[in-house]
């Protein structure tokens, strides 16, 4: 499958608010951050964060050094167009994650389901190669992803479900897991999706 063409094709015939992820307020993603204590102009980068309003609450509450990574560039023009003059202050990333090289590395990643969709196990190495390169050590790493007993697809493809050991075990040594919290996503569909999200911090000594 060409996974730039699916998303684009998911962007080009679906208004942002209309697909099933989308958020009007990332409430907890936001409550996780705040929780890390990072100053306002720690890099942070959203991953998988085209259309999300996620760039647009951190910039209000005056974080700075901000970036957006996602496979759509209509995703990620969603963005733009919404923030308008604003948007020159954010790093925009159009790339795969399992295959990004970023030009500086973040003091936190945040992927609000990105990693579910990564059914084979290469492409949820290279993503894990890319996170370890790209965090800084001592840096903090949250992940939204559907819970298990969750949903088994999203947008017309399989995902994989997580608990915090399955993801642990994924992201291998290296990371300690802070917290955790689950959430019922309500789509604009109002169906139900059931996510668990899991914050961690890298270890001071990265042990790739």
């Amino acid at each position: 499958m060409d996974k730039k063409a699916h998303w684009e094709g998911v962007y080009g015939n679906k208004s942002p608010l209309e697909v099933s992820w989308y958020q009007a307020e990332p409430g907890l993603s936001l409550q996780l951050i705040h929780r890390t204590n990072l100053p306002k102009g720690a890099p942070m980068i959203d991953i998988g964060g085209g259309a999300s309003m996620l760039v647009d609450r951190l910039y209000e509450q005056g974080h700075r050094n901000l970036a957006v990574l996602d496979i759509s560039a209509q995703a990620l023009d969603c963005a733009k167009a919404r923030l308008g003059s604003k948007a020159n202050d954010v790093d925009w990333f159009e790339a795969d994650v399992t295959s990004f090289i970023a030009p500086r590395q973040f003091n936190l990643w945040h992927d609000r389901a990105v990693f579910h969709f990564l059914t084979e196990a290469s492409d949820r190495k290279k993503y894990v190669a890319t996170l370890k390169r790209t965090l800084r050590p001592d840096g903090h790493l949250i992940i939204a992803a559907f819970a298990i007993g969750g949903p088994q697809k999203c947008s017309g493809l399989d995902i994989v479900q997580y608990d915090a050991e399955k993801l642990s075990a994924e992201l291998g040594e290296g990371f300690s897991l802070e917290e955790e919290a689950s959430e019922v996503h309500i789509t604009p569909a109002n169906r139900e999706q059931k996510f668990a999200y899991f914050r961690f911090i890298k270890a001071a000594q990265d042990s790739r």
